[in-house]
């Protein structure tokens, strides 16, 4: 019983009731237009007294409600209104202009099908309570059947005016089933008339490929520069605070180097968040590459302690630009793993040169130990480094693996060029 009440004079059923009786206000003006072709075309000039002629003339507005749906704000509207009042989800629903003819078409229908039974509901709407009302006040309300010649036959004798409440209340709560069961028959049939089309379906799929790779990318820019900036400022302090009084020469360059990888950080970040704000222009400073910052970058690194040896054996400057971006954020990925991974004092190789018309870059480093029993042992942590590297690589059609070699970690990665430089 509760769920029957539900269905019948629940929150849902009420928007959807108020939805029809929109449904019916709107139908109006066509009801009008109507009964003006209906009035001359029979003689009759009270249209309205008549109930046929009545829904003659609705029958006749209904087509010119189908040619007006076709007005652009038509389907927006509706799925805004089928949305709040009929609890249809927001995904099922379309929000532009209909363009293409059958996403024209289906606005009409629905445009038609919601003025047409909100017109049929909201006319009962009006109707049945008042003579619901006066069924239920029947038996105790003699004035009105006193004198009433003019009564249905079963409300003359004492059953029928003992009945008259029970049906009364019978009519209204028929209404009311009424109403509930059109209002879920259109909230069921919205989605396919008002939702997206399947082209509908394919631009929003690309548009959220488009932002999920945007995303993707600003996030691996954010854990590439601001990750490595991180570990290589914590290595500079570390060391610069073990030999404060011992070696003041190398506290100072440790500050230096500090302070210059924080400045550039900001600068990238600046130029990362700007992309997030909205109307606001990206940040002026330049993505990295090897061309510009290669050496930067194996001195920043070795400034926080760890030896760096580089063989480079591409020019970078004649790298294309894209490669040359990609192949920078890799080896500095690679630096800020050995940075957080390979312990101290050891010594990270880097190779950069082209091999069967791919750029090459290598890292290896020592593993950080050995298990009790010989064994090399796991390399701790990490994980979203070594992802961010194979994702920049597949997105130039490139390849990457890293892993132990023996007691070395190795990372290799081959970008194509397209030409050999």
């Amino acid at each position: 019983m509760s769920a029957l009440a539900r269905f019948l004079f629940g929150r849902r059923a009420r928007l959807r009731w108020i939805h029809l009786i929109l449904g019916g206000a709107l139908a109006m003006p066509y009801v009008l237009v109507g009964s003006v072709v209906v009035g001359p075309f029979t003689g009759v000039d009270d249209v309205f007294g008549s109930l046929t002629l009545q829904l003659a003339s609705f029958a006749v507005g209904l087509p010119l409600a189908a040619i007006t749906s076709l007005f652009p704000l038509t389907r927006p509207l509706e799925a805004g209104v089928v949305r709040s009042l009929c609890g249809v989800e927001a995904d099922r629903l379309a929000y532009g202009p209909a363009r293409s003819k059958g996403e024209k078409g289906r606005t009409a229908a629905w445009f038609t099908l919601h003025l047409g039974v909100g017109g049929i509901v909201a006319g009962m709407s009006l109707a049945v309570p008042p003579f619901a009302a006066f069924l239920i006040v029947l038996p105790f309300v003699p004035a009105l059947r006193d004198g009433r010649p003019g009564l249905p036959g079963p409300l003359d004798g004492a059953w029928g005016l003992a009945l008259a409440p029970l049906a009364g209340a019978v009519t209204l709560v028929a209404l009311a089933g009424c109403a509930a069961g059109c209002g879920a028959l259109l909230a069921r049939w919205a989605p396919a008339l008002l939702g997206p089309s399947a082209e509908d379906r394919v631009a929003a799929a690309e548009a959220r490929a488009a932002d999920l790779a945007v995303r993707n990318r600003l996030a691996r820019e954010l854990h590439d520069s601001v990750g490595h900036a991180l570990s290589a400022v914590t290595l500079q302090a570390s060391a610069a605070r073990r030999v404060l009084d011992s070696d003041p020469r190398f506290v100072r360059e440790a500050l230096a180097a500090i302070e210059e990888t924080t400045r550039r950080t900001v600068g990238e970040l600046d130029a990362v968040l700007g992309v997030l704000r909205d109307g606001d222009a990206p940040g002026t400073a330049p993505a990295p590459t090897l061309a510009d910052d290669l050496d930067g970058l194996l001195d920043r690194t070795r400034a926080g302690g760890l030896r760096v040896s580089a063989n480079v054996a591409a020019d970078p400057r004649t790298l294309p630009p894209a490669v040359s971006r990609e192949a920078y954020r890799i080896v500095q990925e690679g630096l800020s793993n050995a940075l957080r991974h390979a312990g101290e004092r050891v010594t990270v190789a880097v190779g950069v040169d082209v091999l069967d018309g791919h750029l090459r870059i290598t890292l290896e480093n020592p593993l950080a130990g050995t298990g009790p029993t010989g064994t090399v042992a796991p390399r701790p942590g990490g994980g979203h480094g070594l992802r961010g590297i194979a994702d920049r690589a597949r997105v130039l059609g490139g390849s990457a693996r890293a892993g132990p070699v023996g007691r070395i970690w190795r990372l290799e990665v081959r970008l194509p060029l397209g030409r050999t430089p």
